[in-house]
């Protein structure tokens, strides 16, 4: 079988279908390695295949092996290590999972479009790619540490938001919140029309519409539809910001900056990004007073967080049951009062 290499928006995405003989430690050896395209799948291993991809990402021969520290570790039962670049010393993050092509791949160009604003930290996108059924996405090493603004948090989400789609709503690809598969597309030119159909329309299916009769969930569609009439610009958003998934890490000149990871990014309403962060805790008010001194919410965006947080319930309630779905029953009945 051949080794594919195939480049996708400027970065580059290696699926090995085929093996390649075992890397030399030289970068002379490592490029004649390189040149061979027909080799039995069983010659390569998983490590061998990181550092291929690594490779390619980088631009020069990089040869990993496994070393100590996991990073972050996100939802959709994905396995996280670390592994460090024999030739520099340089470590990188690793996220993989079994048969997980398509939503390490959406996570892949989620944090890429993330990081393309140049506006708040993210772990860098190295490489994404296969080994055998075990898809993989190689990562920046962030030194995370305690401390960090939150006001500085705020600033640089805001800053990022600003970064908007002449697309309108969705993403390029569909991805996953936590484990749960959500649809990004196709795009859409009117936001209520997105949420109704790929955000709240997807989860009552997903829950046997809450448990709600037929009167009831249409009312509440179309309170909803009416509740986001209000034309938001198509923001770059994270989608899952909770505050497991920000932190602070500490950079090369000491410099403590925040960062955010683990997203389900899409081009939505900015105001969900920061409703979430109400939902869950572990943002202050330096943060709100950060976001808000660079691009403050608009009059009326307080109606509008249960809406966007009724979302997360019921996708706790497809990951986890329990008393979620209670939860999202108490949220249904404050959204539909007058």
């Amino acid at each position: 079988m051949l080794f594919l290499l195939a480049a996708l928006e400027s970065s580059f995405f290696v699926k090995l279908t085929a093996g390649f003989s075992t890397l030399a430690s030289s970068k002379r050896k490592f490029s004649a390695k390189m040149s061979s395209t027909c080799l039995s799948s069983t010659s390569v291993s998983y490590m061998e295949a990181l550092s291929l991809a690594a490779s390619e990402g980088l631009g020069r021969p990089v040869v990993l092996e496994s070393t100590a520290g996991g990073g972050y570790s996100g939802g959709g039962g994905a396995s996280t290590s670390a592994v460090l670049d024999k030739e520099t010393g340089d470590k990188y993050f690793v996220k993989a999972a079994s048969g997980e092509y398509d939503m390490l791949k959406a996570e892949y160009l989620g944090v890429k479009a993330m990081a393309e604003t140049s506006t708040i930290q993210v772990p860098t996108p190295i490489a994404f790619g296969q080994h055998e059924r075990r898809a993989f996405v190689i990562f920046e090493y962030l030194s995370f540490c305690g401390g960090g603004s939150q006001f500085e948090l705020g600033v640089q989400l805001a800053k990022m938001h600003r970064s908007t789609s002449d697309k309108r709503f969705g993403f390029e690809v569909d991805n996953t919140i936590g484990a749960t598969p959500q649809p990004n597309l196709p795009w859409m030119d009117d936001w209520a029309d997105f949420w109704d159909t790929h955000r709240l329309g997807h989860m009552l299916k997903l829950t046997g519409n809450a448990g709600l009769g037929d009167d009831k969930v249409k009312e509440l569609r179309h309170k909803t539809r009416e509740l986001l009439s209000h034309k938001p610009a198509p923001s770059l958003i994270h989608g899952d910001l909770w505050g497991g998934n920000k932190g602070f890490c500490k950079k090369e000149d000491g410099k403590v900056v925040p960062v955010i990871f683990d997203p389900a990014t899409y081009y939505g309403d900015r105001e969900a990004d920061v409703a979430m962060t109400d939902l869950f805790g572990g943002f202050g008010k330096d943060f709100y007073d950060g976001y808000n001194s660079e691009w403050p919410l608009p009059e009326g965006h307080e109606k509008r967080v249960e809406v966007y947080n009724l979302y997360h319930i019921l996708n706790h309630d497809v990951l986890f049951g329990g008393m979620y779905i209670n939860q999202a029953r108490g949220m249904i009945d404050r959204i539909l009062r007058p």
